[in-house]
C-alpha cells in the first residue's frame, strides 16, 4: 500500500471534483487528474492520501462537463477528446485550487495518472498558475500507445494539435516523469525523447523509469498492475517534488 499518514483530513465532494485537505491552516495545492475511466474511488483515496501529508488536494473530474460517457473502447475515447478543451477545464480546476481557503496563498501543483499523465504535460504547458506538475505514465506521441489512430482512423487535427511530446518543450514549470520500463504503451524511446524535449525547456526535471513496472503501476486497486516498490518511490519522489517547488 502506499503511504497513509499524518494529518487529520477533511473531505467533500465540491463541483470541479473531490477535495481533501488538513483540517486546519494553509497548504501547498496539488490537483489530481485521473485516468480514462473518470474520477474513480482510487483517486479520490489518493487526494485523501496526500492530504493527510500536508497538501490540499483537489481530485478533479475532467467529464464534469460531459452529459453521457460510456466509454467502451478507451483508446478512441481519449483520441476522441478535446485537447484544448481539457486544458480549459484544467485551468478551472487550477483556479478553484488557488483561491480556496485551504490552500490560501500557496502555491499549486497537478499530478495525472495514465490518461491524466498525458493530459499533466500539456498543462504544465498550457495553464496558468502551476508551479510543478507531475505525470505518472501518461502516453507520450500520436505514433505509439492509446493515442495511435487506428487503422482508417485520423486524428483531428483541432482536437490533438500536438503530441504531448510536443508540448514537453514549452512546460512552464518543473516536472516530473516517472514510467515503468516494460509498459506495453509508452516505448522507452518515447519516455527518453521526453527526457530531451523537457531538456530544451529550460525548466527543471527528472525523468525515472522503473525497472519491472509496467502500466498504472501505482494503481494498488489492480493488483496484476500494482508494483510496490516502484509505487512507493515513485510517491515518495512526487511528495518530495512538490514540497520543493510549491514551498
Amino acid at each position: 500500500m502506499l503511504p497513509r499518514t499524518m494529518e487529520a483530513v477533511i473531505a467533500s465532494e465540491v463541483e470541479p471534483g473531490y477535495l481533501a485537505h488538513p483540517a486546519s491552516g494553509a497548504h501547498p495545492g496539488v490537483v489530481i487528474l485521473h485516468d480514462v475511466w473518470g474520477l474513480s474511488e482510487h483517486y479520490r483515496d489518493l487526494a485523501r492520501r496526500l492530504a493527510a501529508e500536508g497538501f490540499s488536494v483537489l481530485a478533479m473530474n475532467l467529464y464534469r462537463s460531459h452529459s453521457d460517457v460510456k466509454i467502451t473502447d478507451p483508446g478512441r475515447w481519449i483520441r476522441g477528446l478535446s485537447d484544448p478543451q481539457a486544458i480549459d477545464t484544467m485551468q478551472g480546476a487550477v483556479d478553484f485550487l488557488a483561491t480556496h481557503a485551504s490552500v490560501g496563498r500557496r502555491r499549486v501543483g497537478l499530478a495525472g495518472f495514465c490518461m491524466g499523465g498525458t493530459y499533466a504535460i500539456h498543462a504544465a504547458a498550457g495553464c496558468r498558475g502551476l508551479s510543478a506538475a507531475a505525470a505518472f505514465y501518461g502516453m507520450l506521441s500520436h505514433e505509439h500507445g492509446l493515442l495511435a489512430p487506428q487503422s482508417g482512423e485520423t486524428l483531428d487535427a483541432l482536437r490533438k494539435p500536438r503530441s504531448p511530446l510536443d508540448a514537453a518543450c514549452e512546460v512552464r514549470c518543473p516536472l516530473l516523469g516517472c514510467f515503468g520500463a516494460d509498459d506495453p504503451y509508452i516505448p522507452t524511446e518515447d519516455v527518453a525523447r521526453l527526457d530531451q524535449q523537457l531538456d530544451l525547456s529550460g525548466q527543471p526535471h527528472e525523468v525515472i523509469v522503473y525497472p519491472g513496472a509496467g502500466h498504472a503501476f501505482v494503481n494498488d486497486t489492480r493488483p496484476e498492475m500494482y508494483r510496490p516498490e516502484a509505487a512507493r518511490d515513485a510517491w515518495s519522489r512526487m511528495r518530495a517534488w512538490f514540497q520543493r517547488h510549491l514551498a
